[in-house]
């Protein structure tokens, strides 16, 4: 029997459809071109996930932890899924730079949405990366009840 990836579970599959949709009415354009109304939930899933840009969640607990993260982002925080997703969000940036993250992220919930976020995080490796026009969203589900926030970038570099 093949073995489901962790990324392409139904529930994940649900999560990616609540990421694209909710990114679409925050920001009034698609995140990415592929995703098209009526596709399968599973080929919305793949596409994200290979988009080519990182894109990354986390849920709605007091400290978040990431739910989801594609492959640009996993190669990019120099990390696996199963040792990205369940994380404390937090983490992904230094200890230095997590009161601004935090601000960012607070501004973001109470805008549903900000664009040209920049900030410092740090890969799994310990390597140093600034974030450039990152945007940030608030995700709702079908009952239009927030269950996280998400954020992507396409504009990055080491430092």
């Amino acid at each position: 029997m093949a073995h489901e990836a962790a990324w392409l579970t139904a529930e994940k599959q649900g999560l990616a459809a609540v990421l694209l949709q909710s990114h679409k009415q925050a920001f009034s354009r698609p995140l990415i071109a592929s995703a098209q109304p009526g596709q399968p939930k599973q080929l919305l899933c793949q596409n994200l996930f290979a988009c080519g840009f990182p894109v990354l969640a986390h849920g709605t607990e007091q400290d978040p932890k990431l739910s989801y993260a594609n492959a640009a982002a996993l190669q990019l925080w120099e990390t696996r899924w199963n040792e990205l997703i369940g994380m404390h969000s937090r983490l992904t940036a230094p200890n230095s730079e997590r009161g601004q993250r935090s601000k960012a992220l607070g501004q973001a919930k109470r805008l549903e949405a900000v664009q040209n976020y920049r900030g410092i995080r740090i890969s799994r490796k310990g390597r140093r990366f600034m974030i450039n026009k990152a945007r940030i969203w608030t995700l709702r589900n079908a009952e239009e009840r927030v269950c996280g926030q998400a954020a992507c970038f396409s504009d990055w570099w080491w430092l």
